[in-house]
């Protein structure tokens, strides 16, 4: 059995991506924070970048549950840069630390589902 195949590595893998990506756009601001004229990139929101790959939705399971709209679980990533020096730099340092260390966050926690999961297969088929 290829554990990788399931639907929670699949996402935690595609998850990984997303924050590794992240990464790189975030350390791209932070090295032209002395650039005039730079404005600081983000990618979309996991949940948007999960959504648009997929091409599904919130589904009704139930006859009973209320039926989900995507646009409730989108977040508005269009934000307008807080600050912007002279030159036209809009990068705030903090902002973007603050970023990076949620990212580093996430990608901690991802990685520590994913190990702990393995660990459960592993226990399961008598491994562990």
């Amino acid at each position: 059995m290829d554990v990788s195949q399931t639907g929670l590595f699949s996402l935690a893998d595609k998850r990984l991506a997303w924050l590794e990506r992240r990464q790189e756009l975030l350390a791209h601001n932070v090295a032209n924070a002395g650039t005039p004229g730079w404005r600081p990139r983000d990618v979309g929101s996991f949940a948007a970048t999960l959504s648009a790959a997929s091409g599904s939705g919130p589904v009704q399971t139930q006859p009973n549950h209320l039926p989900g709209t995507r646009a409730m679980f989108l977040p508005d990533t269009t934000a307008r840069p807080s600050e912007r020096a002279p030159d036209g730099n809009a990068v705030s340092m903090q902002e973007q630390l603050m970023k990076v260390a949620g990212t580093e966050s996430s990608q901690e926690l991802v990685t520590n589902l994913y190990a702990k999961y393995l660990g459960f297969f592993r226990l399961a088929l008598g491994r562990g």
